[in-house]
């Protein structure tokens, strides 16, 4: 029986029990690495059916389907890559209660934490029921421009203001449960899960944060006031981000997608999302190993 830690995992412990059939793989395009493997993956489990994103099954010769049944098919997602092609597995996803198996391929591998030496021996742990798995808080997003929503989305890791190229600061109203708290002049705000604090936020001086608190990080990129300064709050928190500048060049991205411009008086809603992402653990490596792995955190 898999053993299931956050937050919610009662809820969630069935589906991810129950006996996995369908394996999805999710990789780049065009990685070598992430051919090979598939196809010896396959080779190896040939009682469950094995599906890709419709490049990679292309590449593979594999008979490829719409994301939308890939995603109703799915008991099992496979990650063969790094760190953003996990994000792009839990956004196919959808908020399907389905746990992800990240198998590093990139360089960092924060959240993908499985070796390719060790991905049979993972698999096989999972198949079993046997196999320890994350939940990890989203984040729910809605952006509003003159009093109507024209955006939404949800993210793993962060959701993201920030100017383009100008060497100018931007200023933004930060809003907590109706309450005005700061009034940011800086490059960006970013808001983060816990899951994300150890990524952009992390580099802009947020705090790291454990993946089984769930929390919202609030913070602000080179701010020109020394004063104001990452802020963590509960998760039953809702925050707002306004822009009150007048910049051409301000823009919206949630996990690292895409790019929306922002015009001022546009405003974000953040808040939890009402769905959690599922990962499967390496059981050799706690959280803090994972830090001192792949971050080198606490070393002199």
């Amino acid at each position: 029986m898999a053993y299931v830690s956050g937050v919610n995992a009662v809820d969630t412990a069935n589906a991810i029990n129950n006996a996995i059939s369908n394996i999805v793989l999710v990789a780049k395009p065009g990685q070598s690495q992430a051919l090979v493997l598939a196809k010896a993956l396959k080779a190896q489990f040939p009682r469950q059916t094995f599906w890709a994103t419709s490049s990679l099954a292309a590449e593979l010769g594999w008979n490829q389907l719409p994301k939308e049944q890939l995603r109703e098919k799915a008991e099992l997602v496979l990650v063969l890559g790094g760190d953003g092609t996990l994000i792009q597995a839990a956004c196919l996803l959808a908020g399907r209660p389905v746990p992800i198996l990240g198998v590093n391929l990139g360089s960092l591998g924060f959240l993908t934490e499985i070796a390719k030496e060790e991905v049979v021996g993972a698999l096989q742990r999972v198949l079993a029921g046997d196999a320890q798995v994350d939940s990890r808080m989203k984040l729910s997003c809605e952006l509003y421009r003159a009093g109507e929503r024209i955006f939404e989305d949800q993210a793993l890791n962060d959701v993201v203001v920030n100017k383009g190229v100008l060497a100018r600061m931007v200023e933004h109203e930060a809003w907590i449960n109706g309450e005005l708290v700061a009034i940011y002049k800086s490059d960006g705000i970013i808001c983060s899960t816990p899951t994300g604090s150890t990524a952009y936020c992390l580099a802009a001086g947020g705090p790291i944060v454990h993946p089984a608190v769930d929390c919202l990080i609030l913070t602000p990129i080179c701010p020109h006031a020394l004063t104001q300064r990452p802020i963590v709050v509960t998760s039953k928190h809702k925050i707002r981000i306004v822009l009150r500048s007048e910049v051409s060049d301000v823009f919206l991205t949630v996990d690292g997608r895409g790019a929306i411009p922002l015009k001022s008086g546009d405003w974000i809603d953040i808040q939890k999302a009402d769905n959690r992402v599922f990962l499967v653990r390496n059981p050799s490596l706690s959280y803090f190993g994972v830090l001192h792995q792949k971050l080198r955190w606490g070393e002199r």
